[in-house]
């Protein structure tokens, strides 16, 4: 069979685009910038000059060098686009429209779909990097606006060790000390009085190595960037099966 190259593509293979803050934090094992984490090749590519600070304010004056990214990883061949924000759910719509393939800019965008898995009296816990900026902005960004009283939403931004880390970037990431952040703060959002939470989301891309002890100190299901990013990459590998009964 005769392969051809395709126009501004220089290597093959790699399933999903990521869409990089411009960040000094490191990234560990399960991380989603650590290309470790994943069963499958991704490609990187840095948005020099949108830092953390910026998209937290939701600056929108990246929109130009976000599209430019995300279509540079289009033409390299990727399949569908990531990020490694939920917050970069502010540009969700302009890249949609920007590119021909799937784009999953916001771990928030699986709110709508976690709810239409729950009872209607059961609410979702959203731990988030920062509550303050977890507004209807960036809910309406991601279709979630209507289900506004249906989140009980948890920052980590008063965190030490997450802050120091990841929102101040003035210290080291200790994996041992935002494990016990994360589960703290997870499980005291399912303990808030007047809410029976269903299941809990963690919005920042950081935390999906914790997504295994919050599970196991809640009971509750527990979705991630990574289930987003897991989710749509095999929609490209789906597995065949035998013409057999047994």
């Amino acid at each position: 069979m005769p392969f051809h190259a395709r126009s501004g593509q220089t290597s093959y293979g790699e399933r999903i685009g990521i869409l990089l803050l411009d960040t000094r934090t490191p990234f560990v094992h399960g991380d989603i910038g650590n290309a470790n984490t994943y069963r499958y090749p991704v490609r990187y590519r840095r948005v020099d000059g949108l830092t953390v600070g910026r998209i937290l304010a939701h600056d929108r004056g990246y929109e130009e060098a976000v599209v430019e990214a995300a279509r540079e990883l289009e033409r390299e061949g990727v399949r569908a686009i990531a990020s490694d924000c939920g917050f970069l759910a502010l540009y969700q719509q302009a890249v949609q429209e920007a590119v021909q393939i799937p784009v999953l800019l916001s771990s928030l965008l699986q709110l709508p779909l976690i709810a239409s898995l729950l009872p209607p009296d059961q609410a979702i816990a959203v731990v988030t990097a920062d509550r303050r900026s977890l507004d209807d902005t960036i809910l309406g960004a991601v279709g979630a606006a209507p289900l506004r009283d249906r989140l009980v939403v948890g920052g980590l931004e008063t965190c030490p060790g997450f802050r120091e880390a990841a929102l101040d970037e003035s210290g080291p990431l200790e994996v041992a000390t935002l494990r016990r952040e994360v589960v703290e703060l997870a499980t005291g959002l399912c303990a808030e009085k007047g809410f029976a939470i269903g299941a809990i989301l963690l919005e920042c891309s950081l935390l999906p190595p914790y997504s295994a002890d919050v599970q196991e100190a809640t009971g509750r299901p527990v979705f991630d960037f990574l289930s987003l990013i897991d989710f749509v990459a095999g929609s490209y590998d789906r597995p065949r099966f035998p013409e057999r009964l047994d």
